[in-house]
């Protein structure tokens, strides 16, 4: 099963208990916590991604990390944990807040530049997106300076890479290919 897959049905699980128990808002922002916590922190994706350290380990740095997150949150880190998919954690919390925004009948348009997005600009992307998609969308723009220029776009399951280091990469495989 693709890495996609599994955190997708693992984020759908999750949805659907938070559903059940009345708490998708509460689970969304902890999943936006995780979301944001890994991706700025290059030492805890070490930690996400290293096989020496022990799971147990694993699981006391994630819950004091995430400490004051939903029983629900915790439940899906120990699961993930257990099941050796940690690596998945960053994925099923993107995932679960995709799915609660279209749940919501919303989406969310994640813009990721290299300098942060002036206002005049977010509006263009954001018309341009609610044209495309037809529905309510609120956009969330993360800054990743290794992207040199450009941006890169992603909705639901589609994503668009117009950035600079995506084309210096696209050269880069044509000159290999063409040695």
């Amino acid at each position: 099963m693709s890495e996609s897959r599994a955190a997708a049905r693992y984020a759908r699980a999750v949805l659907d208990f938070a559903v059940e128990k009345k708490m998708t808002d509460v689970v969304e922002n902890d999943m936006r916590t995780i979301v944001a916590t890994i991706s700025g922190s290059k030492e805890l994706q070490e930690l996400i991604g290293s096989p020496v350290m022990k799971g147990e380990l694993k699981k006391k740095a994630f819950l004091a990390i995430f400490k004051g997150s939903h029983p629900i949150t915790e439940g899906l880190i120990d699961l993930l944990i257990t099941n050796r998919r940690i690596s998945l954690i960053n994925e099923v919390a993107f995932k679960y807040i995709v799915l609660n925004e279209d749940l919501k009948g919303k989406d969310v348009a994640y813009v990721t530049t290299a300098v942060p997005l002036s206002d005049e600009l977010e509006k263009k992307v954001l018309k341009e997106v609610s044209k495309l998609t037809g529905n309510k969308i609120t956009i969330e723009n993360r800054v990743d300076s290794s992207l040199i220029g450009g941006f890169v776009l992603r909705v639901g399951d589609l994503q668009y890479d117009a950035s600079i280091s995506n084309k210096l990469n696209n050269i880069k495989r044509e000159f290999t290919k063409s040695i």
